[in-house]
């Protein structure tokens, strides 16, 4: 098993993406900040230096990096510099944090491609990982516990035309 991180904007929404063969858990929390154990009030009010993250631990055996980058450059809108979609402020902002220099190298390929087809700068940080807060209880597998308002927030947000 390893595990992959990655900054999506809403950790509610991209969560429900990656339930594919192969990913065991997606756990939603905080990267990158210096604050620890940051809550969540403070990543949304932009206090922490932290991205509203998602862990995934995945089986190499049956999903491959390469292909958890495919479904994260699906799914989000990888020239917004301010946030995705309604969600804006540097916590929303979209960044790979990459444990080993294999993953660096792929994601930097993968946005190297995008941009040599779209003719547009990336607005993805690639950074290396050095934290991760998981995030509050209620966050987690929240469009399970909530569906009509997770239902609600994809409408809202204009993340359901990506969907």
């Amino acid at each position: 098993m390893k595990e992959a991180y990655f900054s999506g904007g809403c950790f509610w929404c991209v969560t429900p993406i990656y339930k594919v063969f192969g990913v065991d858990q997606v756990i939603c929390g905080y990267a990158g900040g210096e604050e620890e154990n940051p809550t969540y009030e403070q990543v949304k009010h932009q206090e922490t230096g932290h991205r509203e993250t998602i862990k995934l631990v995945y089986d190499t055996t049956r999903v491959s990096y390469s292909k958890l980058l495919e479904i994260y450059f699906a799914n989000v809108d990888p020239f917004d510099a301010e946030g995705q979609f309604i969600d804006k402020g540097f916590s929303y902002t979209l960044a790979i944090f990459y444990t080993s220099e294999e993953e660096r190298q792929l994601a930097a390929e993968k946005i190297a491609q995008i941009e040599a087809e779209s003719g547009r700068k990336v607005q993805v940080a690639l950074l290396p990982y050095r934290n991760f807060y998981k995030a509050e209880e209620y966050h987690q597998d929240y469009y399970l516990k909530n569906p009509e308002a997770f239902a609600e927030e994809l409408r809202t947000s204009g993340r359901s035309k990506t969907m």
